[in-house]
């Protein structure tokens, strides 16, 4: 998980909330001590942290909880609102509105900058754009090559020249060819430190290509440095927003998320992950839901959406409801969530989840179980598949055989494919709303994260 010690330590907090007899000013110090330990230890700044935590303890004192929420709710919702305020608010979300839209993207050596490039295109091709992407790094050799293997990759056009070494003249000769598209990316040189030189070239592409957003690349890893280094690129590249990379394995992640936040040059994307989708938009109040144990509703739904199309979702729904459902359709399932992210991640989105702070060997020894299952499923026929209950002793053991597996594990398979069966038929009776009507009233109204839902 991205920031995990200081997720853990923050849900530690909330759950000391919940477990306490009541709400008094002794517990809300406490609060204020465990917070300002949390993000001390992720590196934050030590008069931003008392700031917050003085804000935390001035509402929690002072404000009386409005109608239907008890004085814990009503303290985790300041903790919240305060988090997420400091990291941002809502957000800075970024519309291509024009032809051609054009990011150019800025930084230090070392900081990810290409790969990020590759990252970013992915992130808008995925939402309709024609993105291309091109090289005006003209002091890396390998730059052009890297971006070229990138593009390949996610099917987006590189445009660049390797032995050219004057950036402008790059951009200058290809940029007819630019205006075909929604979206261009481009990726300049980044040095050691923030030298004159760099300043310099990076100004005068700025006024060449008239960007219409350049962000700044850096890594997570450099903490409270975060902050100089925004402050210097903003006055003097006119930085619109930051990208940090490597949140994944860091302890000083939230040192360089806040610092950002606080300079004019706000956080609008933040990479999770080595791979090319691990790549999100900042949303401050999701990414502090996800923290706290809250979950990300909009996120899950949004990784469904790239996973499966609407007509998929549609006819598994149908399904569903109806109660036909075999191993092709669990099998189905299973691809869908691995293209959706590992389910750590999956997990930290789903309201609730997040809180119960599962061993990390337990769901890795889950994630280790649905990969088997795959090579179980492989191994079976179209026709068992299909009808499932053909599955005797003899058959399993051959699939079991096939797939390198043990016989247990093709039974533990078919038991949950049993249970997902029963479910369906619960949700689903005739497949009408009366079904899951008869549903809700056995479960007396209530889904677990989603709170009573009132049946009309």
């Amino acid at each position: 998980m991205v920031l995990e010690k200081l997720g853990e330590s923050l849900k530690s907090t909330l759950s000391k909330i919940a477990g306490a007899m009541f709400v008094d000013e002794k517990l809300i110090n406490e609060l204020v001590k465990d917070i300002q330990r949390s993000l001390l230890q992720s590196d934050v700044n030590v008069k931003l942290v008392f700031e917050l935590s003085n804000k935390i303890k001035e509402r929690a004192l002072k404000q009386e909880p409005p109608a239907g929420l008890t004085k814990k709710e009503f303290l985790i919702n300041i903790v919240y609102e305060e988090l997420a305020a400091f990291l941002g608010g809502e957000g800075h979300k970024i519309e291509v509105n024009k032809k051609p839209f054009k990011i150019m993207l800025c930084g230090l050596f070392g900081n990810g900058k290409t790969t990020t490039a590759g990252k970013l295109a992915k992130f808008f091709q995925k939402r309709g754009n024609k993105v291309a992407l091109i090289q005006t790094d003209t002091w890396r050799p390998a730059a052009y090559d890297q971006l070229k293997q990138l593009g390949a990759q996610i099917n987006v056009d590189v445009f660049g020249m390797k032995n050219e070494k004057d950036a402008i003249k790059i951009y200058k000769i290809f940029e007819p060819e630019l205006k075909k598209y929604d979206l261009v990316i481009v990726d300049t040189a980044g040095r050691d430190a923030l030298s004159e030189d760099l300043i310099d070239e990076l100004k005068q592409m700025n006024a060449f290509v008239q960007p219409d957003e350049t962000l700044l690349v850096m890594s997570g890893d450099i903490g409270q440095a975060a902050e100089k280094q925004a402050h210097a690129f903003h006055e003097t590249c006119k930085v619109t927003g930051v990208i940090i990379t490597k949140l994944d394995g860091t302890a000083k992640g939230g040192g360089s998320l806040i610092a950002c936040a606080v300079t004019g040059a706000p956080v609008k994307f933040i990479g999770v992950g080595e791979k090319i989708d691990a790549f999100e938009e900042f949303k401050p109040k999701n990414f502090v839901g996800r923290l706290l144990g809250m979950g990300d509703l909009e996120a899950l739904l949004e990784k469904a959406k790239e996973a499966v199309t609407e007509e998929d979702a549609q006819d598994m729904s149908k399904k569903f409801l109806s109660g036909k459902f075999n191993l092709v359709d669990l099998y189905q399932q299973m691809e869908t969530m691995g293209k959706m992210g590992s389910l750590g991640k999956l997990m930290e989105m789903i309201p609730g989840m997040g809180q119960l702070q599962l061993p990390k060997d337990m769901i890795s020894v889950q994630e280790k179980k649905l990969k088997k299952w795959k090579y179980i499923l492989n191994s079976c026929t179209k026709k068992e598949l299909e009808d499932p209950e053909l599955l005797d002793s003899s058959r399993m053991q051959r699939i079991a055989k096939g797939s390198g597996t043990e016989t247990t594990e093709v039974s533990e398979l078919l038991k949950q494919y049993r249970q997902a069966k029963k479910m369906t038929k619960m949700f689903g009776g005739a497949g009408s709303a009366k079904g899951m009507e008869k549903m809700m009233k056995r479960m007396g109204g209530k889904i677990p994260g989603l709170g009573n839902l009132q049946m009309k």
